[in-house]
């Protein structure tokens, strides 16, 4: 045996040991969310973990720290690239052009407007952009796809994550009480609503769940519709940080990071009907285990008091946010007739 050889068990032990403690709180903390969300299925998984990572992070040692942050990188990767297995390209087409063109619109609409919201309230550059990519595509996995490839400040990233968390959590009753009550839709147009405007697929089903299972089903296929524009949206994110000539560590960023990659080979894996259904629901259940994870360790980072002080900010970018792909999905539905 090399020396080399003989080596690399010891360094697969020091990293062990200095990562591991972290990993396995991680995994802890995803094991307590999946448990809640079992017994309250309409809070997510992920703003669960979220929320216990905010509360558990000034209480943890600084050993786990190193694992932490292992966790929250890796797993959020690997999570996205699971995602993909969820869409089908086949289910958006049966949306029709029109409400393609829809979504199309109002991620985009959402995205800038929330860029330019983000320089009106005077919020950091990075923040604004993390907040426009979360509020218009899907939540924290859009934001993590988004950092790999604009390079904000962790900070920036989980004050984003916890933005996501706060305003979608509100969504969950603004959107069925003003869709059915105060503007008189249709359980259908409810769920497309919801769809366009709710930010994490579990907040969008529990957003349409007072419509009905149809409204529901209309709704998730609407959000995972919002979810197929990450990879384009990240890849030209990528290409305009390349050319402004943005980096991070004396790196030029991604035009598509290979996570991001991944994931679009899962989506055409999943479009091409190639998986079986047990690999699909096994690889749901994994995705959702690791950004739960992920986000519990995402989470940690999060000072609330900080949050407090200098978040005031953000919190109003979130709100005007919320109010702005609200208003523009709605108006959008409204033009197609719907």
């Amino acid at each position: 045996m090399s020396t080399v050889e003989a080596a690399r068990p010891e360094r697969a032990k020091a990293w062990w040991d200095r990562t591991g403690p972290g990993i396995a709180v991680a995994a802890g903390g995803a094991a307590v969310a999946m448990a809640i969300n079992r017994l309250v299925p309409a809070l997510s998984a992920l703003t669960v973990a979220v929320l216990l990572g905010v509360l558990a992070g000034g209480a943890l040692p600084a050993v786990l720290s190193h694992g932490l942050r292992w966790a929250t990188r890796a797993f959020l990767r690997a999570g996205v690239v699971l995602l993909g297995l969820q869409l089908s390209l086949t289910e958006v087409v049966r949306l029709g052009p029109g409400m393609v063109a829809v979504v199309v619109a109002t991620v985009l609409l959402a995205f800038t407007g929330t860029l330019a919201l983000g320089r009106l309230t005077g919020v950091p550059r990075g923040l604004g952009l993390m907040v426009a990519t979360g509020f218009s595509i899907c939540g924290a996995s859009a934001i993590v796809a988004m950092d790999s490839v604009a390079r904000a400040r962790k900070e920036e990233v989980a004050t984003a994550v916890t933005l996501v968390t706060i305003y979608g959590s509100a969504a969950i009753a603004a959107v069925p009480f003003l869709g059915s009550r105060v503007f008189g839709l249709e359980p259908e147009t409810l769920g497309m609503w919801a769809g366009l405007s709710v930010h994490e697929v579990a907040q969008v089903v529990a957003a349409a769940s007072p419509a009905g299972a149809a409204a529901v089903g209309t709704a998730v296929i609407v959000k995972l519709t919002r979810v197929v524009l990450l990879a384009p949206m990240v890849a030209g994110m990528g290409v305009l940080e390349r050319r402004a000539g943005r980096t991070a560590a004396g790196k030029r960023p991604p035009i598509m990071p290979l996570f991001v990659a991944g994931f679009l080979v899962m989506l055409l894996l999943r479009s091409a009907d190639v998986v079986p259904v047990p690999a699909l629901t096994g690889a749901k259940d994994i995705s959702t285990v690791l950004l739960a994870a992920a986000m519990f360790g995402l989470g940690t980072s999060v000072r609330v008091g900080a949050l407090l002080r200098t978040g005031r900010r953000g919190l109003l970018l979130g709100l005007l946010a919320t109010l702005l792909v609200g208003a523009v999905s709605l108006t959008a539905l409204t033009i197609i007739g719907r």
